[in-house]
């Protein structure tokens, strides 16, 4: 292992198992109902499990839950001040782009503003904060044969504003705007 401040070489001895994801996230809120509202009324999540007025269990598809939100340490507490460590966002996976299309639809219509919208050249994504300023990243992958790879086959990812137009465009699932399981990608 390496020690602080030493750099570990990647290296395919080091590489943890291919089918290991990231299962859920577990966040700290200041207002447990409020955030019901977010996840629940705005994004789309179905609660599973709620322990009164302090934790609560959030999934998509059935799942036992993708997010949890607790009060535990955070009751009526502030937002981290800019300039402090701490998770920068998590990230949601859409299973397609008339899903993401709809969960656009839902933001637009809750009026929660975006913060960002990012054509990565294997993903598209939305970026937003949910009420405790904790960043969140809506998306969905694109095709891995139009991934962008350099001359060498390297991914070769960049960074263009999304159209959110022709994204608005895409025909409505017919579906609510449930993500897709699990969370991803491994931003945290």
């Amino acid at each position: 292992m390496a020690r602080q401040g030493e750099e570990r070489q990647a290296g395919k001895e080091s590489e943890i198992d291919s089918r290991v994801r990231i299962g859920h996230v577990h966040l700290k809120v200041a207002n447990l109902a409020r955030a019901l509202d977010f996840y629940c009324g705005v994004l789309g999540f179905a609660l599973r499990q709620r322990l009164g007025d302090s934790a609560a269990f959030l999934s998509a598809g059935g799942y036992h839950h993708h997010i949890a939100i607790n009060t535990w340490e955070s009751l009526n507490g502030s937002q981290p001040a800019p300039g402090t460590t701490g998770l920068y966002h998590h990230a949601i996976l859409y299973p397609s782009r008339p899903a993401l299309a709809d969960a656009l639809r839902r933001l637009v219509s809750a009026g929660i503003p975006l913060e960002g919208a990012s054509d990565h050249g294997v993903s598209e994504s939305l970026y937003l904060s949910d009420p405790d300023g904790n960043g969140v990243e809506l998306y969905c992958d694109k095709p891995k044969d139009v991934w962008p790879r350099s001359p060498g086959g390297e991914l070769a990812m960049y960074t263009r504003p999304l159209d959110l137009q022709a994204l608005l465009g895409e025909p409505s699932t017919g579906q609510s705007a449930e993500p897709s399981a699990p969370l991803g990608p491994k931003d945290l």
